[in-house]
């Protein structure tokens, strides 16, 4: 090629993928790929000439990329053309041929390998760099290799088979090397970048706010670069193909704007809302129609979401795509300021392309194969769709690392369903347009939900106590302390304690306020109570006055047990003057019969979100099925201890108490350690010999530390009974499940809201688990997740998680609107059963398992994005040196901010710059925390969970002191107290510090000295930025890409770094330092004597 001399300057698209490529993380995203099956009858001589016509008529093939003083890439001559090279053909020399590396400094950039079949067939396998070559290529690539071919083949076979001319599709004759005109494409671009930058940048300022937030099936995390891939193709059904024209026609849309609207409506009941797709629009000009190269601008196309039907939300698409189109010669890089190249412009991507017929080689059979796959992903998903006169071909390419290959087969049956229903209805709402398949449907609604199980007719908590009672008189029903009642002194008390009730009033439908702590007294009384076909309220007497009178007032009981005698307004019944342990039993013992069903067992206060709290009312049908539930999970039986530790007012401490009596187990009282005793709680355990233990998670964290599963102090060569730990009323953390798996005999995690009677779902936890579920449906209980329209979500998105089945409880005590409000008709059931809204989020994992997500209002936004809480706090109670945290958005600043509030392990030391790097690894830069506060421990409800609004109530000012600039979190007392000595850290992840104010990088506290000006680095740094941005006075903690930077930019001021200093700064140092001087502190170690 030493007759083609010159240069072009590479346009922006080719230096976008250029660029890329130098910052390491492009892999093999642009190795793009077609293949040409040919018969045996191929003349490989003729398809030979055909490869080097078409290489000479297009040089760019055998292109390599230089670059200029200033590091800016351009284009100039290989030393060698592309030449055919032969082998066998497998699978795996194609996937090997696909995925060889190209070395863009010497090129060249295209391989031709013709690969020979053992039945003699042979596959051309054609493969180029996506900086010369896009989708429209391919087209003149074969229109060309067939000219080629048939030139070939007219041609003397005698005479050296030279590439000659044909007028089969176009002239196949050697061209010069395109330098100039390369470079006069440069120059045109830019031309018309700056002819069109005013209107571009008014538009996507008002229509850019960044890549977005994407839920998708199954989605793991988003590629962090170009990812081994996998291409999933779609079949689309004849009469799905045969209707797309027609149905565009009557909608006055393209056919690639009606299958993106199908494809942004399919998203947009995933859960998405204003996700920008990113489109690969073309730029080529008429006259580069035949032309090989790259002539592609990925622009974000994003539409406000369907509220009507397919038919007007077909109509808002094309309006919003032409009006991408008319900015598509712009890149976004350069409307944009402040856009950060990044491997993937958005989550979603869709490339689409029309093409002609299939090519003819003469005197062969031929077959293209036009959607080869490059083999990476850089997006969650890309949607590739090539449109030939007999149909849509569509391909989802996506990386299995980020989103299972099986959820993207189940996209892809949504998208044809979705599609096939708005052919069929374009004046259907798209909210009603079915997306399920009926086998995912039918698994969703019907096969994961058959929980049925035949429990003995008319059980309840009593008669099942009866039998045990009659079974085994003497067993241990109740340890407390030193006290132990067995099956039929329990029995005995509690009959003596029914008939004082019954002389006080109590009978079936009335209402008993307990007010008693833990006790086996408390035992006795919850069974008196039901034994008179009563139902109990529990009032915890550690609640603050004003709460109990609060929920008094509002149940208003027909009695109340206490302790000892008390100036309540309600009549009461004092235990302190009562033996339960001797005197006679009533006769008859049980004269109102055994509880029915329907009864009412017990009432049950929870918080409101309005700050009246809500009694749930619970029947006697609902306890008995969750107990009889638990039992068969569990294998309940005489053997077991249960520790009874929680409070009665938290329904939890149902199951501690009844299913142990209902199975001839024992329950031990912990009437004198409470559950922040860690170490005498664990006391208790050992000695009474507990096996099955419950608390929250903040509560198993507490015994952990306390020693829990090691020897005691009292017998050190002894190993601890094995216990069986049960866990609930808020999320399970993976790091805090291994250690309490590792811990324990065997570890149960439980989910379940008070409406739907303590427990709805139950998982066992494995040995080393790599996720945390809440498992199945308990027997007789039904789960649904449901969209906002009421439709079941798919596999993997998350939705609101509605409970069904014989665990609801009737409602909430005189409230009836509310009751209506979250009790409403269940469409999937029979007529007049009901589903309780939760409002809680979650997803079906594949096997049918429910992957908890949160609380639908633990969802914020902040800066425009969607922003889970729950997940924040996940991941930081990954980080090894973290025991508990919580996260919080703060309003009362100036602007919102997420504050991290965190718990450290005992002895450890957790560096706020460490931290911040662990969330960053896996969470949008939208949900990184801007300040860390560390607590000895997090405020709890009366229920045990975490209080977030006690945390959003601490003073942010006094937690945000900052500390020396070394100091690193710790535990700390309270730093709202005085006197305390806290060691809170704020940070400035998320936003970077304002460029008039001294400060410094993230982490580098307020008033940290900034690198002087007369640093020689800094001062030629300086320089640098300030010529290639053209800006004349540039503050050393400003942020390059808040000036305007790009990647041409970035490109610049690395190649002079490297021209001046004599240091390479590799181009992706600049996302993660984006300041003169960050960079300064990488440059300073290398450079030489300025």
């Amino acid at each position: 090629m030493g007759e083609h001399v010159g240069t072009a300057e590479a346009t922006f698209a080719q230096h976008a993928v250029w660029f890329t490529e130098q910052a390491g993380v492009a892999g093999t995203a642009y190795h793009m790929a077609l293949g040409i099956r040919f018969g045996a009858e191929l003349d490989r001589a003729a398809l030979v000439a055909a490869c080097a016509a078409t290489v000479a008529r297009h040089p760019v093939l055998a292109a390599r990329v230089g670059t200029d003083e200033d590091g800016t890439p351009r284009l100039t001559p290989a030393d060698t053309r592309p030449a055919v090279t032969s082998g066998a053909l497998t699978d795996a020399r194609v996937a090997e041929e696909i995925a060889r590396p190209y070395d863009l400094r010497t090129g060249p950039l295209a391989r031709f390998t013709l690969l020979t079949g053992a039945a003699g067939d042979h596959l051309l396998l054609v493969t180029a760099h996506h900086l010369v070559f896009d989708g429209t290529s391919k087209d003149v690539l074969v229109a060309d290799l067939a000219a080629g071919y048939a030139a070939a083949r007219s041609v003397d076979p005698a005479r050296d088979p030279a590439p000659g001319r044909a007028d089969v599709h176009r002239q196949a004759g050697e061209q010069p090397w395109p330098g100039a005109d390369h470079a006069g494409l440069a120059a045109a671009e830019q031309q018309r970048i700056a002819a069109d930058l005013p209107a571009a940048r008014d538009f996507w300022a008002r229509h850019w706010s960044g890549p977005g937030d994407v839920v998708l099936p199954g989605l793991r995390r988003l590629p962090t670069g170009a990812e081994p891939g996998v291409a999933v193709e779609v079949a689309l059904p004849a009469d799905v193909v045969d209707g797309i024209d027609p149905v565009a026609r009557s909608l006055g849309v393209t056919r690639f704007e009606l299958l993106f609207t199908a494809l942004h409506a399919l998203l947009g009941r995933y859960g998405n809302r204003d996700l920008p797709i990113g489109v690969a629009l073309s730029t080529r000009t008429p006259d580069q129609a035949d032309r090989i190269g790259l002539f592609v601008n990925e622009l974000p196309v994003s539409v406000t979401p369907a509220d009507g039907t397919f038919r007007a939300h077909a109509r808002v698409v094309r309006d919003r795509l032409r009006e991408v189109y008319r900015h598509r010669a712009v890149p976004l890089a350069h409307a944009v300021p402040g856009l950060r190249p990044a491997p993937a412009l958005t989550p979603v991507s869709v490339g689409y392309r029309r093409r002609g017929g299939e090519p003819t080689f003469p005197g062969v059979a031929a077959e293209v194969d036009w959607t080869l796959f490059g083999g990476a992903a850089r997006n969650a998903l890309h949607v590739q769709i090539v449109d030939a006169p007999t149909g849509p071909t569509v391909s989802l390419q996506h990386s299995p690392a980020a989103v299972p290959t099986d959820a993207v087969r189940r996209i892809g049956a949504h998208l044809r369903t979705l599609l096939a229903a708005a052919l069929a209805d374009p004046d259907r709402p798209v909210a009603e347009l079915p997306v399920l398949p009926a086998d995912e449907f039918d698994r969703v609604t019907r096969q994961w939900n058959d929980t049925g199980r035949a429990y003995p007719a008319g059980a309840s908590v009593p008669a099942l106590f009866a039998a045990r009672v009659a079974a085994d008189p003497h067993a241990p029903a109740v340890v407390d302390d030193d006290l132990t009642l067995s099956y039929a002194q329990l029995d005995a008390a509690a009959d003596r304690l029914a008939g004082l009730l019954r002389q006080r009033g109590v009978g079936p439908g009335s209402l008993v306020a307990v007010a008693l702590d833990r006790s086996w007294r408390a035992v006795v009384t919850l069974l008196a109570v039901l034994r008179c076909r009563a139902a109990y309220l529990p009032v915890d007497p550690q609640h603050p006055p004003a709460r109990r009178e609060l929920v008094l007032a509002d149940a208003d009981p027909a009695l109340v047990v206490t302790p000892t005698a008390g100036g309540l307004p309600w009549p009461t019944l004092a235990l302190d003057g009562v033996d339960l342990l001797a005197g006679p039993v009533p006769t008859p013992a049980d004269p109102a019969g055994s509880p029915a069903a329907d009864d009412l067992a017990y009432l049950l206060y929870t918080s409101g979100s309005t700050g009246r709290p809500k009694g749930v009312a619970v029947r006697h049908g609902a306890l008995t099925n969750l107990l009889l539930g638990v039992r068969d999970l569990l294998g309940s039986g005489p053997a077991h201890r249960w520790l009874h530790l929680t409070s009665l007012s938290f329904d939890i401490s149902t199951v501690e108490v009844f299913l142990p009596l209902v199975t001839g187990g024992r329950v031990v009282v912990a009437s004198t350690v409470g559950p922040l005793d860690g170490a005498g709680v664990l006391r208790l355990v050992r000695a009474a010999g507990v096996t099955h233990a419950q608390a929250t998670p903040s509560g198993w964290r507490v015994l952990l530390e306390a020693g829990l599963g090691t020897p005691g102090p009292d017998a050190p060569g002894v190993a601890p009974a094995p216990l069986v730990a049960v866990t609930g009323g808020e999320a399970l953390p993976p790091a805090l499940a291994r250690e309490l798996r590792a811990r324990t005999a065997r570890l149960v995690n439980g989910y379940g809201p008070t409406e739907a009677t303590v427990y709805a779902t139950m998982a066992d936890i494995p040995a080393d688990p790599d996720e945390v579920t809440i498992g199945r449906p308990l027997p007789n209980v039904r789960a649904y997740l449901l969209d906002a329209t009421g439709q079941p979500t798919p596999i993997g998105v998350p939705g609101e998680l509605y409970l069904a089945g014989a665990g609801l409880a009737a409602g909430y005590r005189g409230r009836d609107d509310l009751t209506a409000e979250v009790f409403v008709p269940d469409p999937f059931g029979r007529p007049g059963q009901r589903l309780y809204r939760t409002g809680d989020r979650c997803r079906w994992l594949p096997d049918g398992r429910l992957d908890f997500l949160g609380r639908t209002d633990d969802q914020v936004k902040i800066r425009g994005h969607r922003v889970e809480l729950g997940e924040i706090d996940a991941r930081l109670l990954d980080h090894p040196d973290v025991a508990d945290a919580a996260t919080v958005l703060r309003s009362d600043a100036e602007e919102p901010r997420l504050v991290a509030y965190l718990v450290p392990r005992a002895g450890a030391v957790v560096e706020p710059a460490g931290l911040r790097r662990h969330l960053a690894a896996s969470l949008p830069p939208a949900a990184l925390p801007t300040d860390f506060v560390p607590l000895d421990r997090l405020p709890s409800s009366p229920n045990g969970k975490v209080d977030r609004a006690a945390l959003a109530a601490r003073n942010l000012t006094t937690d945000l002191t900052r500390p020396p600039a070394t100091a690193p979190i710790q535990p700390g007392d309270d730093p709202t107290q005085p006197g305390c000595d806290a060691t809170p850290v704020a940070g400035t992840a998320g936003d970077r510090p304002d460029p008039t104010v001294v400060a410094g990088p993230p982490g580098t506290p307020v008033g940290a000295v900034p690198p002087a000006d007369d640093d020689p680095v800094v001062a030629q740094l300086r320089t640098i930025w300030q010529e290639v941005l053209r800006i004349p006075d540039i503050g050393v903690h400003e942020d390059l890409f808040d000036l305007g930077g790009h990647s041409l930019t970035i490109t610049r001021i690395s190649g002079r770094i490297q021209q001046r200093l004599g240091v390479e700064v590799p181009l992706d140092a600049f996302f993660d330092t984006p300041t003169i001087a960050e960079i300064a502190e990488i440059v300073r170690p290398s450079v030489k004597e300025c």
